[in-house]
């Protein structure tokens, strides 16, 4: 989406009439990326096809402000457009969330040192990706799969962190509570609206159905 369709809809989260965090997948760790997102003020990143220590204490020196990191500071939304920019300042690390993403081979190998960076506030398995990374894509049961997901978990907390993963099936938001995950990214928008569709259809064809009986019957 552009940045300016993420700002909207920013908003109409916080316009919303009950608390909730916002937490933007970003389409790369490029220090421009995450400095024009959080401009716009979201609670958090999430931060793909991380699979170094070295790249995500860059991540977090890109999105800290001086004298820890190199985050540019602008008159932006993140600062009520200068209003509030010398709380901002103070507080945003308080409020602030980046997590990553572990989505191949080398970052689940990689996962203990990454989720120990000072800064990660927690990762998130990408099953799809992972499971192609590992040559068995869509294999959720596999065995070296399942081991490599436990060692995330266990390096997320041991670390101390949060460690969420998706699931877009009733039964794989099941299974993937089981892996003791923190929290699931539920579903995904098209997802819904697939799902929903098909519901429609199966429910309208099985009205007609019904009424080819009744008339059968009829005669």
């Amino acid at each position: 989406m552009s940045y300016e369709t993420m700002e909207n809809m920013l908003r109409a989260v916080d316009a919303a009439p009950y608390e909730t965090e916002t937490i933007v997948r970003v389409p790369d760790d490029d220090p421009t990326t995450l400095k024009r997102t959080l401009d716009l003020d979201p609670t958090g990143i999430l931060v793909p096809m991380v699979e170094t220590a070295d790249q995500a204490a860059a991540i977090v020196e890109a999105t800290q402000y001086p004298p820890g990191g190199r985050r540019g500071l602008g008159i932006t939304r993140a600062s009520e457009y200068g209003l509030s920019i010398n709380n901002h300042i103070k507080s945003v690390e308080e409020t602030l969330v980046r997590h990553v993403q572990l989505e191949s081979v080398p970052a689940i190998e990689n996962a203990t040192e990454i989720a120990a960076v000072d800064g990660i506030d927690g990762v998130f398995v990408g099953p799809v990706d992972l499971s192609m990374s590992m040559d068995c894509f869509g294999e959720w049961e596999d065995e070296a799969f399942l081991d490599a997901v436990t060692h995330a978990v266990e390096a997320a907390h041991n670390a101390g962190i949060a460690i969420g993963t998706l699931a877009t099936t009733a039964d794989q938001r099941a299974a993937r509570i089981e892996w003791g995950v923190d929290y699931l990214a539920a579903s995904v928008d098209l997802t819904h609206l697939a799902d929903g569709a098909a519901e429609a259809l199966d429910h309208c064809l099985a009205l007609s159905d019904r009424e080819n009986k009744i008339e059968s019957t009829d005669r």
